[in-house]
């Protein structure tokens, strides 16, 4: 019976050895197999993260640092451009009046208009706006000096003709004298900053002057010459063509 014993241990050690090497061998079979896979997806994952890891970020900071500096630069043009407009803009506004040295005689080289009791502006019919008004109802008056001084308390001497202001407008005072009835233009003449005739035709003479629209003398005397400026300029700035100094030429021109 022990004999029995002995020689079943004998035949079993063996093959329990033979059956943990097996075991031990596909352990090791599977250990191997597994660290390669792992590996190569490793190689693969891993390069692959970090590659657009780097480019998101590398991304990002490369807009930030454009989008940053650029928006910088847009404050700062829009502030500049801001202080700009605000320097335009109190520059602009209305034009100082100048003061010229001008002659308070007849100019001799244009006729003086003709009092005619009939006479009406011709087209002011057509002009449109309260602005124009003036033209529209302007009708020449004939009176001695003393109806014109009992209604008017504001009459001046320019350029050898008698002229009364009414309501923003300078008119010919015809009959205030007859040795003084020089009037190169029978109108209304809108004026600004309390100037007389002959300065506000003076300043209108240079600002056309300044934009290329007059090329004669600055003699504050509205003659053919300034009127056909007064016209050209009012054609290219869609103004209706009164050919005279009216309140809206002087504010396209900045003067009123």
């Amino acid at each position: 019976m022990r004999l029995f014993f002995v020689l079943v241990c004998c035949l079993t050690i063996p093959l329990v050895a033979q059956a943990a090497n097996q075991g031990n061998n596909k352990k090791q079979k599977q250990t191997t197999q597994s660290q390669p896979q792992s590996h190569q997806q490793r190689q693969q994952i891993t390069p692959q993260s970090k590659r657009y890891g780097t480019s998101t970020v590398s991304r990002q900071k490369v807009n930030n640092s454009s989008r940053l500096p650029g928006q910088g630069q847009n404050h700062a043009l829009n502030a500049q451009n801001n202080k700009v407009r605000v320097a335009q803009s109190s520059t602009q506004g209305k034009l100082a009046s100048k003061h010229f040295a001008l002659s308070n005689s007849p100019n001799p080289k244009i006729a003086s208009a003709k009092f005619n009791r009939n006479y009406r502006i011709q087209g002011s019919q057509n002009w449109q706006g309260q602005q124009y008004g003036a033209f529209q109802n302007y009708r020449g008056q004939w009176h001695n000096q003393n109806w014109w001084q009992s209604h008017y308390n504001r009459i001046v001497l320019i350029n050898g003709g008698w002229y009364f202001w009414n309501a923003n407008y300078w008119y010919p005072a015809w009959g205030y004298n007859s040795a003084f009835a020089y009037y190169p233009y029978n109108g209304p003449i809108y004026a600004y900053n309390n100037l007389p005739p002959d300065q506000v035709i003076a300043n209108v003479q240079s600002t056309l002057q300044a934009q290329g629209y007059y090329q004669g003398t600055i003699d504050g005397v509205l003659g053919p010459v300034t009127r056909a400026a007064l016209a050209s300029y009012q054609h290219d700035h869609n103004l209706y063509g009164t050919s005279a100094i009216d309140e809206p030429t002087l504010e396209s021109l900045g003067m009123s």
